[in-house]
């Protein structure tokens, strides 16, 4: 495996393209925004975006493509929707049919891709304010809840709220607020802090996606937004055909996350 400290986030792209990385992306290329990934046939991609215009805060829509276009204009140059994400799911019907590390073959004209943010982004501010990142700690994914928060609806599409979770020293939560607070564009502010049951979370040790991580004595949990909500839309609307990134294998994108400070 190349040495990855170094890379250029059209470097690491590259690597991911030719199959050589295929593993969660949180703590590479630090400094670059993250994002998650819906892709929907055209009938339903106004849906989609209405549905992200009324819940920004877990769908925060960072660029969207043109119909069938493999390609981005703002936040990347040198990319390939297809095969730039470390791992891609596929939806039928609202069920999972597959994990793949490319959706070349699948591909459709009339393909609209959503980047939305992803809270991989505001890490490298929470690392720089002396606040520990436990899941780049321990070498793991983060780990995602499903919640008992509904969407506000938009068409066919509907669901619940994902959120993600990183223990927080009690003496250090509000740094944490006030760090990813000024970041709305990749989740912002958590929404909730402290217990997981008013969230609808029975068990913190058994994440819905990523893995569990180590919560010690005068840690809180914290939950931000998560941009997997919009997966589980998807199953709760059984749409046909969608293809969204797999958790915690986002693209990484050639945008600063400085550059996303300030802009709701």
């Amino acid at each position: 495996m190349t040495n990855l400290t170094n890379l250029s986030p059209a470097e690491f792209r590259r690597l991911v393209r030719t199959g050589d990385f295929t593993s969660p992306t949180s703590g590479y290329c630090p400094g670059y925004t993250q994002a998650n990934l819906v892709i929907v046939p055209q009938r339903y991609a106004y849906d989609f975006l209405l549905l992200a215009q009324r819940n920004p805060r877990p769908c925060p829509v960072l660029e969207v493509s043109d119909a069938g276009s493999r390609g981005l204009t703002n936040f990347a140059t040198d990319v390939d929707l297809a095969n730039d994400f470390p791992k891609y799911r596929v939806y039928r019907g609202g069920e999972l049919n597959e994990e793949v590390t490319s959706v070349e073959r699948l591909w459709q004209d009339d393909f609209v891709s959503f980047l939305i943010g992803c809270s991989f982004s505001f890490e490298a501010e929470l690392l720089a304010a002396g606040i520990e990142v436990r899941h780049i700690t321990e070498g793991v994914n983060v780990p995602m809840y499903n919640t008992n928060l509904p969407l506000q609806g938009a068409g066919a599409l509907h669901g619940n709220m994902v959120v993600s979770m990183r223990p927080i020293p009690a003496s250090q939560v509000s740094k944490a607020v006030e760090v990813t607070a000024a970041m709305p564009r990749v989740h912002g502010a958590p929404i909730h802090v402290g217990n997981p049951a008013s969230l609808g979370i029975k068990d913190l040790s058994h994440p819905d996606y990523g893995d569990s991580v180590t919560i010690k004595d005068g840690e809180l949990p914290v939950f931000w937004p998560c941009g997997v909500t919009p997966q589980n839309a998807i199953m709760q609307s059984k749409l046909p055909l969608v293809i969204t990134h797999a958790p915690g294998h986002m693209l990484i994108t050639d945008v600063l996350n400085a550059d996303l400070k300030g802009n709701g």
